[in-house]
């Protein structure tokens, strides 16, 4: 078999084994994990996939389209714990292929494959196509985007391309607000054209450069458009606040004025440098080297990099910053890094450091693993914030594991192959965290442990009512549970769920997070079904709540 195409099957080999290692052994996790999941659900439920409803209300912080997919996946497979994790999966992968392809057309099919190389293994990017949340999504539109905006103007013109860019860029939007963001490639394209930079054309003059934006907004309106006209039209108050909220309030109020996640403005460069962690290892060497580039006039180096300086600087200027923000900037980052990465893994220095690092990340999966095993107990409930012993060794044994394979690995390809070790590290790594750890962790992160022993405990007729609940407790319930609203005051809930209790009391059960529980509630007389996702769960039938009003 050719060299190029077995390290191309190799290559994937190992995204489907870490990406997918673990796929429906566990719950969806808060904080989002869950939200998404029960939108989804409510909508494969009640046959309303237009307006997406967290219990009783609108849910309007995200556009729908991640949701749809899951629930494309939840009605397709009919198994929630498959579904839920599909979308990312497969975003992951096509962000992995985009790189790759692109890597192979700017340069060569080997410089493409460093670029996925580069991807895969950086900690931030693996660590969120591993979860539920809608970042691995805005991630692919934003990498196809940019795929077909580069394709056009370095190799073009290419107007499936071009019109592909905007599409995806358009389908981003409509994930999450800021997809948008891909379009900023156009800026450095139109810059390097106006200097003469050697092989960039935007094309402006052809009509066909219409078709870009064309797509944009043909893509914006597969949910805009609808959404629009059922809620001005037919809807009530209720859908025009969603209309304002998810259009101007989720997007335009909170980057002007963010009410939550306050960093200061070089934030997402500690981000950078410790999220993007093995990557960002090859910066000392990269840097200059990209200087060089840059002065040759290499508009394949200067396109990218350009793009990734827009990025951050847009993601800096608001006060409400969270570390996935930038993540979107990673695929184009390898895929600069990708040419100068043969080289700079020849350098004595580069291996030095990546050995180092290797090590260091190994000794301290070992020193961690074997504290929780035989070492002060202290570190050990600490370390798992009361889950029990058994899910603490599991995890222990994890962490050694995973420890001895880096040391052995270094061990074994010496100091000229340390990115070998430090593969088979991190796949091990990522392998037994889905296939060990996170299937110990399930019961208490995804509230499964605690709606299970509340099923138990009011027995397979009763109904149950949730008060201060989180979207864990509703996706998890094994039953139809009733909801008093998720954003109204835990107090109102409370007096609605108390009346709602006193219909039929003797089959009617509330399960109370315990900051709503109010002081006339008899505690005594209460369940303690103890503590789930750092909150504690109070069970009651109509006798603790005897002296309420």
């Amino acid at each position: 078999m050719p060299t190029p195409r077995r390290d191309t099957w190799l290559f994937w080999l190992f995204a489907l084994l870490i990406l997918g290692a673990g796929l429906g052994l566990r719950d969806p996790w808060p904080a989002d994990e869950p939200r998404f999941a029960l939108v989804a659900k409510q909508m494969v439920e009640s046959g309303d996939w237009l307006f997406p409803h967290r219990g009783s209300e609108l849910y309007s912080d995200k556009p729908p389209l991640f949701m749809w997919l899951q629930a494309a996946f939840l009605w397709l497979t009919g198994n929630l714990r498959i579904a839920f994790l599909l979308p990312s999966l497969l975003a992951a992968l096509g962000t992995l292929w985009c790189v790759t392809d692109l890597g192979a057309r700017l340069w060569t099919r080997r410089i493409g494959l460093y670029a996925g190389w580069a991807v895969l293994l950086t900690i931030q990017f693996t660590w969120q196509a591993k979860k539920a949340q809608i970042d691995p999504l805005v991630v692919f539109w934003i990498t196809l985007s940019c795929y077909g905006l580069l394709r056009h103007a370095l190799r073009g013109p290419d107007w499936r391309m071009w019109a592909l860019g905007w599409a995806a860029a358009g389908l981003g939007t409509i994930s999450k607000g800021v997809g948008v963001i891909a379009l900023f490639a156009l800026l450095p394209v139109a810059a390097a054209s106006l200097r003469g930079w050697p092989g960039v054309r935007l094309h402006a003059r052809n009509p066909k450069f219409w078709l870009g934006p064309l797509a944009f907004l043909a893509a914006c309106g597969v949910w805009l458009v609808p959404m629009l006209v059922a809620a001005l039209g037919n809807g009530g108050a209720d859908y025009r606040a969603y209309v304002d909220d998810i259009l101007l309030r989720q997007t335009v109020t909170r980057y002007a004025n963010a009410w939550h996640h306050g960093q200061p403005p070089w934030y997402f460069i500690e981000v950078a440098l410790t999220a993007w962690l093995p990557t960002m290892l090859a910066l000392p060497w990269a840097i200059p080297a990209w200087k060089r580039r840059l002065q040759r006039r290499d508009a394949r180096f200067l396109l990218p990099l350009a793009w990734i300086l827009l990025v951050f600087v847009f993601f800096s200027i608001p006060s409400g910053k969270r570390d996935m923000y930038i993540l979107p900037a990673l695929p184009m980052l390898c895929l600069a890094l990708a040419p100068l990465l043969p080289g700079i893994l020849r350098k004595p220095n580069a291996q030095r450091l990546l050995l180092a690092f290797v090590g260091v990340f190994s000794m301290a999966l070992l020193g961690a693993g074997l504290a929780m095993l035989f070492g002060e107990p202290g570190f050990e409930r600490r370390f798992m914030d009361g889950r029990d012993a058994g899910v603490a060794h599991g995890l222990a044994a994890m962490f050694v594991a995973t420890g001895a394979v880096g040391v052995g690995g270094l061990l074994w390809y010496g100091r000229r192959r340390a990115q070998a070790a430090l593969v088979a590290m991190l796949a091990t790594l990522w392998v037994l965290y889905s296939l060990v750890g996170a299937p110990l962790l399930n019961d208490g992160s995804s509230s499964r442990g605690l709606m299970r022993e509340v099923g138990a405990a009011i027995g397979p007729d009763a109904e149950l009512g949730l008060v201060g609940w989180r979207e864990q407790q509703l996706l998890m319930a094994d039953r139809p549970a009733a909801d008093f609203g998720f954003k109204r005051d835990p107090k109102l809930q409370f007096a609605d769920a108390l009346a709602w209790q006193r219909q039929a009391p003797a089959s009617r059960w509330l399960l109370v997070e315990g900051e709503a529980l109010p002081a006339c509630v008899d505690q005594a007389r209460a369940r303690d079904m103890g503590n789930a996702n750092r909150r504690r769960w109070w069970l009651l039938d109509i006798s603790p709540s005897g002296g309420c009003r």
